[in-house]
């Protein structure tokens, strides 16, 4: 975590939440917030945040041998410094944080980008979009955080970090002259406080289907964790950007009281602003953008699928919302950006297409594999994927059925088991498949090791053939219980197509 680089101070009795309890000198000043002990310097606050896996308070007197000058708990503890006791420190960090930051998002404008498939790219048309506007950005999510035009390091997984991390970031977006602050709201985030003290001007929905239910328990509870975003945004009397075609982010509008609604569709026709006429191919989509009042303009998006048309639409009407005007925002999407991970193309002179893709949900799975059916008409399709450990299991089957009904040839293999048994998760994702009527040996294999997959997967391409590599995507590292072996979807791609005897020269 790169650090403030204008250092901040202020006493502890200046960042008390309601409901905390002070234990010690409320005059002690604090000049940095941290809830990874391993970050603490002197002077920190230390919060100890309980998780599901580790509670920090355990990490309390590594936390003051680093220097921690104060500590925000949900328990008293022995400690030679004061403290903030707390009904929950998670929910406590939010406070604590935009307190010390000086509320920083009463400073820029906040979009708010959530929904279970195409957060990421949205984010990156938006910020485009905004940028071509002549606005100054900042963006925080899954592939990037950059503040201005200085790129920071991401090292976690987090879509949407931890509160700390947020409100550090948009303090950095407002010194360096930000104008909007663009942020992925992920149903946890949501749910666990990280975003907790943002205000946004515009919140948007991309759509919302099943997934996270390992951790939401229920569809329901999936959608109202996404829903605290329009809520919020509703409250402050912002922008409402919905997906008109997706009911689930329709579902979404019932939490948006008080804010202005902005619909998009590519089929709906009462939507605000629409795809007309969308022709796809292997280059991209042209469609003619209708927005309000009448006005049109034509767009050659060279994002490739009708799903990138969505997501385009998505961050087209988020533009209009901030100020942006529709020829512009047409102009600029015909030089929209490749976002890295997504459906990015792997040349190494190999007869055969080589796709990378981040889609992990069945739904995108779905997707992306029809979408390069139309691409490879006349040739066949392998997939490359497994499931997250520790993660929806309800979607394992289902995605092993998708497999099984479009593609020709699938290899499930892993992808972050943590610490679930790697084969038990492939096993899953089989008899989905099996159910579909796919058939292990001959459409299916499973194979534990990825590195491996890859080289089955690669092996049995020929001619006019695709291989979709999904799952991975940007993703540097692939999580064995909690190490992080690194990782590179891409490198390991053209490593195992060399092996196989093609080069970039042309093989």
């Amino acid at each position: 975590m790169e650090r403030d680089p204008r250092p901040r101070r202020c006493r502890l009795a200046d960042v008390v939440p309601d409901g905390a309890r002070l234990v010690g000198d409320g005059g002690t000043v604090v000049s940095d917030v941290a809830y990874d002990s391993r970050l603490v310097r002197p002077g920190s606050l230390f919060a100890a945040l309980v998780g599901g896996d580790v509670d920090g308070h355990a990490f309390v007197p590594d936390a003051i041998a680093r220097g921690a000058a104060a500590l925000l708990v949900e328990r008293e503890v022995a400690a030679p410094v004061p403290q903030l006791v707390v009904p929950s420190s998670r929910a406590a960090l939010a406070d604590v944080a935009a307190e010390f930051f000086g509320q920083p998002s009463a400073e820029l404008d906040v979009v708010g980008v959530t929904g279970t498939d195409g957060k990421t790219t949205t984010a990156f048309l938006v910020d485009h979009l905004l940028r071509a506007g002549g606005l100054r950005t900042g963006m925080v999510g899954t592939v990037a955080v950059r503040v201005g035009e200085t790129l920071l390091a991401h090292e976690t997984r987090q879509t949407t970090p931890e509160s700390a991390d947020i409100q550090r970031y948009l303090r950095q977006m407002v010194d360096a002259g930000s104008d909007w602050g663009i942020l992925e709201a992920t149903s946890h985030g949501l749910a666990m406080h990280r975003l907790d003290r943002v205000r946004f001007a515009i919140g948007a929905v991309t759509n919302v289907t099943h997934e996270h239910l390992d951790f939401h328990g229920t569809v329901e509870a999936y959608r109202r964790a996404k829903g605290i975003l329009f809520e919020r945004t509703g409250a402050a009397g912002g922008a409402l950007v919905v997906n008109a075609d997706d009911e689930g982010a329709r579902s979404l509008l019932a939490f948006g009281g008080g804010g202005s609604i902005l619909r998009y569709a590519v089929h709906d026709a009462a939507a605000d602003l629409r795809a007309v006429d969308v022709v796809s191919d292997g280059a991209g989509s042209r469609f003619r953008l209708e927005g309000p009042g009448g006005r049109a303009a034509p767009v050659r998006l060279p994002l490739i699928g009708e799903f990138n048309v969505a997501n385009a639409l998505c961050a087209a009407a988020i533009a209009l919302a901030a100020g942006v005007e529709l020829p512009a925002i047409a102009e600029a999407l015909g030089r929209a950006p490749a976002v890295p991970g997504r459906m990015a193309a792997i040349a190494a002179g190999q007869p055969f297409a080589v796709v990378v893709d981040y889609a992990h949900t069945p739904d995108a799975l779905a997707k992306v594999l029809r979408l390069l059916r139309r691409l490879q008409p006349g040739g066949r399709l392998a997939v490359v994927f497994g499931s997250a450990g520790e993660r929806d299991v309800e979607k394992r089957p289902r995605q092993g059925a998708v497999a099984a009904q479009l593609a020709d040839f699938a290899v499930f293999t892993s992808e972050d088991p943590r610490h679930e048994d790697a084969a038990a998760i492939i096993a899953a994702i089989a008899a989905g498949a099996a159910a579909a009527g796919g058939r292990e040996g001959e459409t299916y294999v499973r194979v534990v090791d990825r590195r491996a997959a890859f080289e089955r997967a690669l092996g049995w391409a020929g001619t006019g053939d695709c291989v979709l590599l999904a799952g991975k995507g940007h993703e540097g590292s692939i999580i064995w219980g909690r190490e992080k072996r690194p990782w590179d979807e891409a490198a390991v791609a053209r490593e195992v197509l060399a092996e196989l005897g093609y080069g970039a020269d042309g093989g």
